[in-house]
């Protein structure tokens, strides 16, 4: 990455407004034509996500990273690969590119822009679903060759709707932002503190697995 941090942050927050208006804006068009088919509107969420991710990478990671998300960012600091110093300023860049992302699809919808979810999602499978889905996440992200990332990411994402039981968030921005969105893809606040915790904790054990793997392209 060669931008300077202005422009990093400008695309980290662009990046996850996008990807969270991807997500939620899915959502509500899926549950609105499934007639009632929750598996026929998560598949749709699901493709959908599948797409927009993969096309936010390959746009914003020769800026950024493309990482939108806390725990990637976190990681990668802890890497060495993202200053320590703009480590704040990325957090807050997403954060803020989730709400604002949000209220994007609620203006597409001619949905009220401020809202909050009521969709309860807890509970020690939804947890450890969430460690699950982070830990997989950062994986991918630490062992894919550089040139496979954005596919392989996409991928893996698409495959975690299904085969996880929180559907897959793996991202504290996510869970952030869609917390102001009383829609298919929202969370409720209550719920969002126990899938940070776990998102978190996921990527700390990738970590732990990565350099239990032994070293990669990325490391040398």
């Amino acid at each position: 990455m060669t931008a300077g941090l202005p422009r990093r942050l400008f695309a980290e927050c662009l990046g996850t407004a996008l990807l969270l208006a991807v997500v939620i804006g899915s959502g509500v068009m899926a549950e609105r034509l499934a007639g009632g088919n929750v598996a026929l509107a998560l598949l749709a969420n699901t493709l959908a996500t599948v797409g927009g991710l993969y096309v936010l990478i390959e746009v914003f990671g020769p800026v950024s990273g493309a990482h939108f998300n806390p725990a990637v960012s976190l990681a990668m600091a802890l890497r060495g690969e993202l200053a320590v110093a703009a480590l704040a300023a990325y957090v807050a860049a997403q954060l803020l590119g989730a709400v604002l992302g949000a209220w994007l699809a609620h203006a597409m919808f001619d949905m009220s822009l401020l809202q909050f979810s009521t969709k309860l999602r807890g509970g020690v499978g939804q947890w450890v679903a969430e460690a699950v889905a982070t830990c997989g996440l950062l994986l991918v992200i630490l062992r894919a060759p550089p040139a496979r990332v954005a596919p392989m990411v996409a991928a893996y994402i698409g495959a975690a709707y299904w085969f996880t039981a929180s559907t897959s968030f793996a991202n504290p921005a996510a869970a952030f932002g869609r917390m102001f969105s009383d829609s298919f893809a929202g969370i409720a606040p209550a719920s969002v503190p126990g899938f940070v915790v776990a998102e978190l904790a996921g990527a700390a054990l990738a970590l732990l697995v990565h350099r239990s793997l032994g070293a990669d392209s990325r490391d040398d």
